[in-house]
């Protein structure tokens, strides 16, 4: 019976994931920015419209916890927002218009949007929802056709972002994390030293500790980043010795 138990608890263990490494400021402001977007969205939404149509999406809850609580997620980044949003909900209500059935109109919807914003940047989790409610939304939905790409899921994303921009901003977060953002805050290279520095091991405690002290939330656990360097480490190894063995069959130049 003992033996039963602790492989049951063995199993269960696979499934516990690892606590997202973040501080209590991080978590309260991640916390209070989603508040604060919902109810802006919310009320600019049913102000400009009224609520003759719906006005606000479930899947921007989705969007708010990227955007808000790990906002250097590659994931929760504007363009991914308003991008994939906007690309399946038109994908979904042609799904739903071309397609009868409504749960493979529903499952075709999810899986070609997925393999639209892969090209196009724009991957975002609960894009694959906004497809989802445009196939199974009722009626009301239906009704509004590719209307609905425009409002509420363009308005409803728009207004999201600008409020994710506003608030992290204010909060001293680094938002949007783009391309020119992130290569600009590389410190440039130092000058080669003339003697080699000692290898060194990074460890999945050093990583911890740097996650620690790393003032955004990265959605990325130490293990994901010993592996990556690992990888890294090993490529480097190889491409060292690929110049190395170059250099050494290349014919020796003799000065006349």
């Amino acid at each position: 019976m003992n033996l039963l138990i602790k492989k049951l608890k063995t199993a269960c263990d696979h499934f516990w994931p690892q606590a997202v490494i973040s501080s209590r400021r991080e978590r309260i402001v991640g916390c209070v920015g989603a508040a604060f977007g919902i109810i802006l969205t919310e009320w600019l939404c049913r102000l400009s419209v009224g609520e003759s149509v719906p006005w606000l999406i479930a899947p921007m809850g989705a969007s708010a916890v990227l955007m808000f609580a790990v906002p250097a997620s590659p994931l929760a980044q504007p363009w991914a927002v308003i991008g994939g949003n906007l690309l399946a909900s038109v994908v979904g209500v042609t799904c739903a218009l071309a397609i009868p059935d409504a749960s493979v109109a529903a499952a075709l919807a999810v899986a070609i949007s997925i393999a639209l914003m892969f090209p196009l940047r724009c991957l975002h989790p609960p894009s694959g929802a906004v497809a989802i409610t445009a196939v199974l939304g009722g009626p009301t939905i239906t009704h509004l056709g590719y209307g609905f790409a425009l409002y509420p899921v363009l308005l409803n994303s728009l207004l999201l972002t600008g409020a994710a921009l506003l608030f992290n901003n204010t909060m001293k977060r680094r938002y949007p994390h783009s391309v020119h953002s992130v290569r600009s805050s590389v410190p440039p290279a130092s000058v080669t030293p003339l003697t080699p520095a000692p290898t060194l091991s990074i460890t999945a405690a050093d990583l911890q500790a740097a996650l620690k002290e790393n003032a955004e939330v990265l959605d990325i656990d130490e293990d994901s980043l010993l592996e990556v360097f690992s990888r890294a480490e090993s490529i480097a190894r190889r491409r060292h010795a690929l110049d190395a063995s170059e250099t050494q069959t290349q014919p020796t130049r003799i000065a006349s």
